[in-house]
């Protein structure tokens, strides 16, 4: 079960300011980060390297190939958690005990993507393990998920779950990953 939960974005000692992965492009010429308005931005953050280097690699490359499709202007940030991090995290921010898939920080005021988004790896390696596909795969389908959410999608009732998780294998597919949620055949909300 994930949660989309709008907050203030998570701070402090191994939090989102924690930036591993970040543009080091300057700024353009009006003061924005490059290709603010063009390109999406995405930093995939790891400080406890809870991932390999490759599946990191790999993870951000598919995320960054599915961003253009999501239509998203702006920037989000993915931080990897296990499920000790995640437990308390849900428990703060969603007053729910126990760990979860995917936290999503919805910060934008504007209409413009600002997400930060807390990733379970624990949480991944199971489902991945319980469905037979990569975890890179199922991790995948978490960020897209929690984007979405930030981009106006809900799955809160019956028939807008069906619509997003369309939309989630939709993205998924075109990225050359395949159907990720479908693959479950289960209601996941």
């Amino acid at each position: 079960m994930h949660h989309a939960v709008r907050a203030a974005r998570p701070n402090g000692p191994g939090t989102m300011d924690d930036t591993e992965t970040s543009s080091s492009e300057p700024p353009s010429p009006d003061g924005d980060p490059p290709g603010r308005e063009r390109t999406p931005r995405f930093d995939l953050l790891d400080p406890d390297r809870i991932l390999t280097d490759d599946l990191r690699a790999r993870l951000r490359g598919h995320v960054l190939a599915a961003l253009p499709l999501l239509g998203a202007r702006g920037e989000a940030r993915a931080r990897v958690v296990n499920d000790a991090d995640m437990t308390d995290a849900h428990l703060r921010y969603a007053g729910v005990h126990g760990t979860t898939d995917v936290l999503t920080f919805d910060l934008s005021d504007n209409g413009t993507l600002d997400a930060d988004l807390l990733i379970c790896a624990d949480v991944a390696r199971r489902r991945a393990d319980d469905l037979g596909h990569p975890i890179e795969h199922e991790l995948t389908l978490y960020i897209i998920h929690g984007l979405l959410h930030c981009l106006g999608h809900d799955d809160k009732s019956r028939d807008d779950a069906r619509r997003m998780h369309a939309e989630e294998d939709r993205i998924l597919t075109a990225i050359g990953v395949g159907p990720v949620f479908a693959a479950r055949g289960e209601g996941r909300t």
